[in-house]
């Protein structure tokens, strides 16, 4: 074990050796797109699945446990977040391309899963270009763009649960629909296996890049942005619901309704956690007084608000930490 930034705080010395490292008070906000929150009481950066598993066996269950990704569709709460972050690293994002199938770590990012399936051939997973974000995230969501989500193209993935287990499951036994999954929320997934087709390489370079540019035209892709922030309703697109409902440009604090695509909020500097929190419920109650339509959030948010600050208003519990 590795233990960072000064002494060994009294969770990590309750928690299992470890091959991987393991840091006390780790900056989390950093990691994230938006670039805020509050950092976690300790961060495990496991460096395989037989060391995350043998942790998870071991692991006090009174522990919480939450799994980030590489942060494009998180919001943590600036109080930070308790019990231990798990964040799947080198270990965990080799991708493997096959006959008509592609294996990858469950940290691997989605867009390094599109380039290498296209280099090999392998045709069906450009939409995953689109994506910002790791495998391991788009399963929670059932992540998709451009037409596909995951479990259009799943074969199976690989899941530790919080005994440390291992379970493989298809998307049938996943439960997968649009953006939810019916997956125990403690699972952690460490890999997965995609199917495709063989195509000319250049075809699919081609898809790529009009993908590409769709994204760069209607999306603040170079702003400090969380990704789509709310699911579309069945019927309606959120985008056009706040638009409609006079958001586009709405501040609050150092946030910002993004002007080129409504459905993304935007730190323009100096925003907190809060600030953004509380202009997506000022957005949702917008909506639902205009439309009747309550907006179900797509960004996961985690984390505790911070001390002496005004909770948020919300209609959905505050949750100290999870998995996912």
């Amino acid at each position: 074990m590795t233990a960072q930034n000064g002494s060994e705080s009294d969770l990590l010395r309750r928690l299992p050796p470890v091959r991987g490292r393991l840091t006390a008070n780790a900056p989390i906000g950093p990691m994230t797109w938006f670039r805020v929150g509050g950092p976690a009481e300790a961060l495990f950066r496991p460096a395989d699945t037989e060391d995350l598993a043998a942790f998870l066996a071991a692991l006090p269950p009174d522990i919480p446990v939450t799994v980030i990704g590489v942060g494009s569709n998180l919001l943590v709460r600036d109080g930070g977040i308790p019990g231990i972050v798990i964040r799947l690293g080198r270990g965990f994002v080799d991708i493997v391309p096959g006959r008509g199938q592609v294996e990858t770590g469950a940290g691997a990012l989605d867009l390094n899963v599109a380039l290498t399936a296209a280099e090999a051939g392998i045709a069906g997973l450009e939409f995953l270009s689109g994506i910002p974000g790791t495998v391991g995230g788009g399963f929670r969501t059932n992540a998709g763009a451009y037409g596909t989500e995951f479990k259009d193209a799943l074969i199976s993935a690989e899941a530790l649960d919080r005994r440390g287990q291992l379970h493989t499951v298809t998307p049938a036994e996943m439960g997968l629909s649009y953006r939810h999954s019916e997956v125990d929320p403690h699972w952690i997934f460490v890999k997965a296996r995609f199917k495709g087709s063989a195509a000319d390489p250049a075809e699919i370079g081609r898809r790529m890049t009009e993908i590409r540019a769709a994204r760069e035209a209607s999306q603040p892709i170079r702003a400090r942005t969380g990704g789509s922030t709310f699911a579309n309703p069945p019927g309606h697109q959120a985008w056009k619901l706040i638009d409609d409902a006079g958001c586009r440009g709405l501040t609050r604090g150092g946030a910002m309704v993004s002007e080129k695509h409504t459905n993304f909020l935007i730190n323009t500097g100096n925003a907190t956690a809060a600030d953004i929190e509380s202009l997506g419920e000022e957005v949702r109650r917008r909506v639902r007084d205009r439309f009747g339509i309550t907006l179900e959030w797509e960004i996961r948010r985690i984390g505790l608000p911070s001390a002496g600050a005004e909770p948020v208003v919300t209609s959905e519990p505050v949750k100290a930490a999870g998995s996912g």
